[in-house]
């Protein structure tokens, strides 16, 4: 069976819980481990931290999520402002004692073939990344 959940966000900080409660429910409805949920909740929450804190000529942002069985595929969209995707990838590399600019990291460390692109049609970006939902 095949999931697709899509939703139109306001930038704020109250919406990130929401897009991870909703996806995790959706999940754990599925079956699928706890582990595995809990790494697409903490990239998906970095993305959503991201576009609530870079994205301020929007109002909103969008979150897709498409699920099989096998895997789960994201896109959180920024509305804009963000500039584009080398706004997301400056400074992926962040001090240690950094206390921002490791979503990146832990991004790419908890999912797979994560990609952060411009949009086609206006300003903005899209983080798109995919998570196996096999153990």
């Amino acid at each position: 069976m095949e999931v697709v959940i899509e939703m139109t966000l306001p930038r704020d900080a109250e919406s990130a819980p929401l897009v991870r409660h909703t996806l995790d429910a959706s999940l754990r409805g599925l079956g699928v481990a706890s582990d595995i949920r809990a790494d697409i909740a903490l990239a998906l929450g970095e993305a959503c931290a991201n576009v609530i804190q870079h994205a301020e000529s929007s109002k909103e942002y969008e979150v897709r999520a498409q699920f099989d069985g096998m895997k789960c595929v994201i896109d959180v969209i920024d509305g804009g402002g963000s500039g584009d995707a080398a706004v997301w990838k400056r400074g992926h590399r962040p001090l240690p004692v950094a206390e921002s600019g490791r979503g990146i990291q832990l991004m790419r460390a908890f999912t797979e073939d994560l990609d952060i692109s411009d949009r086609a049609d206006r300003n903005g970006a899209i983080v798109h990344f995919e998570k196996s939902l096999a153990d």
